[in-house]
This record gives structure tokens, C-alpha cells and sequence, in this order.
């Protein structure tokens, strides 16, 4: 077992939940399973995990979720394929899609369908932007994984900053907002929002590191990167980790500082960064409640910090591989006992 440092203990933004959230996520849910993109065992753990904020919002965290189920068990060159039919459904989100193509590219046209009827065109455009970058980033991870490629740590947080798609995701926020490019791309704006994504991706990858050290998928992970490059155990590349994500709260806050010598869309700028701020809070929540990483036991690791060790996953089980990222951590443990 190891410890998992308490990362967001003084963070000031506070847990919240959307008051609508409980209503919109049954009927995303709903038309989500009407895919029928899962498997039985991948959809009853997906029916697990809670989604943050309305109806985009919530399906965009079930696109990142189907996405990482699709592509985490592929070679670079048809998670390629998948990526180029997602950036097809985008960028024509009228165009019926063709009758037997992976489920993705309808799963996305749906959705971005349904988001451009009310976004800012502002944030349509740094939408597709970051979410093209996310793609592009996952296919040069499904080859990394491939070539059992391991990054140093630079490299590794440049190529995680686009995984965790946190981008992307901010965009939410910004659909009722008009911010022009000279605006969210000013040298302020865009280190504020790489310090949340800092937060964001140091976060998860600390949590979903047993899950995926037992399952062989290791080495697109930052605790395993700190590991091998500075030659620490497991517990000093977590405390490590802390202590860098600590660094970047203190670099975000007194940065929050200068955001109204930005004459323009100050008041604009101040929800969005609330709102950003706001997620890396509910990144680190929904890593202990969800029941993705920890299973049924994000309540007590979350108090405790003590973390089981997983013993590894036989990735010879090609049914064990292809359900890996959606079976809970209990699970898991379960079927390693019972070969």
C-alpha cells in the first residue's frame, strides 16, 4: 500500500454541484445508453460515475469517457482512424455518418450538433482548437504505449497537458461568454488556464495510478515518470507530485492578481477563472466518488489516504484488457483473485 497526499487541502474553491445536475444527467444518461456503445459490463460501471454541470457538459464528459474506452486498448494506427472520424463529425456536424463507422463519430455529432445552437462562436472555435489538440495528443500516446515509450517528466507533462483534455473541457464555461481570441490567448489568460490544467492533470494521475500500474498501462502516468527520472519509490514520486501541484496553486493564485490590468472582459475573465478554478476541484472530488479509481472505496481512501496496492491485471485476458477502463477498482481485485 502507499500513501496519496491530500492535494487539494487548501484550495479555496469549494465543492459544489450544479442545482439542475440530478435532472439533466438522467436524460443525458438516457440518450447516452441509447448508443449502445458499451458493452454490459462497461455500462453498468459507466452508470457509476457522475458527471459535473448540464446537458453539454455532461455529454462532453461522456465523450472523453467513450473515448478513453475506445482508444486505450488500440495501436496508434486505429486510434488514428477513430480520432480522423471524431474530427470529421466535428467539422460537419450535419453530415450523416456513414452505416457501419465506429459509433464515435455519430456519438460526436450529436453532441457538437446540439452545443454550436448555443455557444459563442468565440467558444466554438477554442473548442475545436483544444479538442483537436486532445486527439491529436491521444495518438501520439497510443504510440508511446505501443513502443512501451516512457517520457521524461517535461516531455511527459507537455504531451499530458492535451490527454487530460482539460482544455476542452473549460470551454463550458465559456459557451455564454464572449471572449475574443487577443482576449483568452493574452500571456496572463493562457498561464492561469496552464495552471489549472497543471492541477487537473497532477490530480488524476496520482489517483488513477494503481488502476493503471495493475493494469500494465503504467507509463502514461506522471507518478511513473518522476520515478524513473529522479529514481524514487512509489511514496516519494507521490509526495513529489504534491508538492509540485502545491507550487502551481501558489503560481494560479498570485496570478489571479493581475487578471484586472486586462481592461477588457475583466468581469468576463473573473467567472471564467472562478469557473476553471472551480473544476480542479471537481476533477478531484469526482476521482474519489466516481468510483473509477478507487471503486467502492473513495470514501475511506479519501479520509484515510492509505492506498491498497492492486496486484496486476493478466493483460493476456483479452476480455480482462478490453474492459479494464471501466471496471471499478473492486472489481478488478476481484477477477485478479479468482485466476
Amino acid at each position: 500500500m502507499f500513501y496519496l497526499p491530500d492535494t487539494m487541502v487548501n484550495w479555496p474553491w469549494p465543492r459544489a454541484i450544479n442545482p439542475h445536475f440530478e435532472d439533466v444527467k438522467i436524460e443525458v444518461d438516457a440518450a447516452f445508453r441509447d448508443f449502445k456503445a458499451l458493452c454490459h459490463e462497461s455500462q453498468e460501471a459507466f452508470d457509476k460515475c457522475d458527471f459535473e454541470h448540464l446537458r453539454i457538459g455532461c455529454e462532453l464528459m461522456n465523450i472523453y469517457f467513450i473515448v478513453d474506452e475506445y482508444t486505450d486498448i488500440e495501436n496508434a494506427a486505429v486510434t488514428k482512424e477513430m480520432v480522423d472520424i471524431v474530427l470529421d463529425a466535428l467539422h460537419d456536424p450535419h453530415k450523416i455518418r456513414p452505416e457501419g463507422e465506429c459509433i464515435l463519430g455519430e456519438i460526436v455529432r450529436q453532441f457538437w450538433a446540439r452545443a454550436i445552437q448555443t455557444a459563442s462562436l468565440s467558444s466554438q472555435r477554442h473548442f475545436l482548437d483544444s479538442f483537436t489538440a486532445y486527439l491529436r495528443a491521444v495518438v501520439v500516446e497510443a504510440l508511446d504505449r505501443e513502443h512501451s515509450h516512457c517520457r521524461s517528466i517535461d516531455d511527459y507533462l507537455k504531451l499530458r497537458r492535451d490527454t487530460c483534455g482539460a482544455k476542452s473541457a473549460f470551454a463550458i464555461y465559456e459557451m455564454g461568454m464572449e471572449l475574443p481570441d487577443e482576449v483568452f490567448y493574452h500571456p496572463i489568460v493562457a498561464e492561469l488556464v496552464e495552471c489549472i490544467v497543471e492541477l487537473i492533470l497532477i490530480d488524476n494521475d496520482m489517483a488513477s495510478y494503481n488502476r493503471e500500474q495493475a493494469t500494465g498501462d503504467e507509463n502514461h502516468n506522471l507518478i511513473t515518470a518522476i520515478m524513473l527520472e529522479l529514481n524514487l519509490d512509489r511514496s516519494g514520486a507521490m509526495a513529489w507530485a504534491a508538492r509540485y501541484h502545491t507550487q502551481v496553486e501558489k503560481q494560479f493564485i498570485n496570478g489571479l492578481a493581475q487578471v484586472p490590468s486586462l481592461a477588457t472582459c475583466t468581469d468576463i475573465l473573473v467567472k471564467y477563472f472562478d469557473g476553471i478554478a472551480t473544476w480542479a476541484r471537481a476533477n478531484h472530488c469526482w476521482s474519489y466518488e466516481s468510483q473509477r479509481y478507487f471503486g467502492a472505496r473513495g470514501a475511506e481512501i479519501q479520509r484515510s489516504r492509505i492506498v491498497p496496492l492492486l496486484p496486476k491485471v493478466n493483460c493476456n485476458d483479452t476480455s480482462s484488457v478490453a474492459k479494464v477502463n471501466v471496471v471499478d477498482l473492486s472489481n478488478i481485485d476481484a477477477a485478479v483473485h479468482r485466476e
